[in-house]
């Protein structure tokens, strides 16, 4: 009895460790799964949950003494979930440094924007959304960093899954509808394809250019067209998941005195249900 006991102490230990290794392998197993589907998740915009990117842009080689345009985009969307229909809202609220002359700048909020897309619920590998897009006249300085128009328009958006692949298109056209007899009409084109290739672990590379047209400008200075690469990674601050982004876009094409390349670091707070 003295011999089998401590026989019996061991084996009991030693399928205890057994099975807690199993448990770590099997909890480590599935933070990687919800840390993938959550990277996914923050490269889809029709994603069933709240996230708030804050997106800061710097554009180089703006204006006539090439300087940096600052940008920071604060991004929250908000999809209302229904049984046959979801309502995704996304809004785009600009907080611009332009700069003026060779050392001067004006520091404000520019035009925001609001896109509504109504999505079916049940989407598959194929998801899209359609729906109205508004442009805000919410510039603190609208002489400098706004339009002083309210503008309105179509919006569209496709986001495709194919197992580590994810791509897909927004695209919006804009027109001035209302605002100060002052200030020019626009009539104003967006379309931001992307192509991201996810390598497990939250880590993704890809490609998110933001292609515009200012369909009144001269044909000189319609299009600004850019390329470029970005990586992301998902993570977690205080507990929080976080999709951490940055990327580099250099414009083949772009009008008299806009930048011509823009580095983009964006963080993107995600909010799932339970998470």
């Amino acid at each position: 009895m003295r011999t089998r006991l401590p026989i019996l102490t061991l084996a009991v230990v030693g399928c205890w460790l057994a099975l807690c290794g199993t448990a770590t392998a099997q909890e480590a197993q599935q933070a990687q799964t919800d840390a993938d589907a959550l990277a996914k998740a923050a490269q889809n915009p029709l994603a069933a949950l709240v996230t708030l990117p804050l997106q800061t842009n710097y554009n180089t080689g703006f204006g006539p003494y090439e300087r940096t345009f600052f940008n920071l985009n604060v991004q929250p969307v908000v999809p209302i979930p229904g049984e046959n229909w979801n309502v995704i809202t996304r809004t785009i609220i600009p907080v611009n440094s332009v700069p003026q002359g060779e050392i001067d700048s004006n520091f404000g909020i520019g035009d925001s924007t609001m896109s509504l897309f109504f999505s079916p619920a049940k989407g598959g590998a194929v998801t899209w959304g359609v729906g109205p897009i508004l442009g805000l006249p919410t510039a603190s300085n609208p002489e400098v960093l706004g339009s002083g128009k309210l503008g309105l328009g179509p919006t569209g958006v496709v986001f495709i899954a194919v197992g580590k692949w994810t791509m897909g298109a927004v695209a919006s056209n804009t027109w001035s509808v209302a605002g100060s007899d002052d200030r020019d009409d626009y009539n104003r084109f967006l379309l931001q394809y992307f192509v991201n290739y996810n390598f497990g672990g939250g880590w993704a590379m890809g490609t998110a250019p933001i292609l515009t047209a200012d369909w009144k400008a001269d044909p000189g200075n319609k299009w600004t067209i850019p390329w470029g690469l970005q990586v992301s990674k998902l993570t977690r601050i205080a507990a929080r998941p976080v999709n951490l982004l940055l990327g580099y876009y250099t414009n083949s094409t772009h009008p008299e005195g806009a930048a011509n390349a823009q580095v983009r670091v964006q963080i993107n707070f995600m909010f799932p249900t339970g998470g």
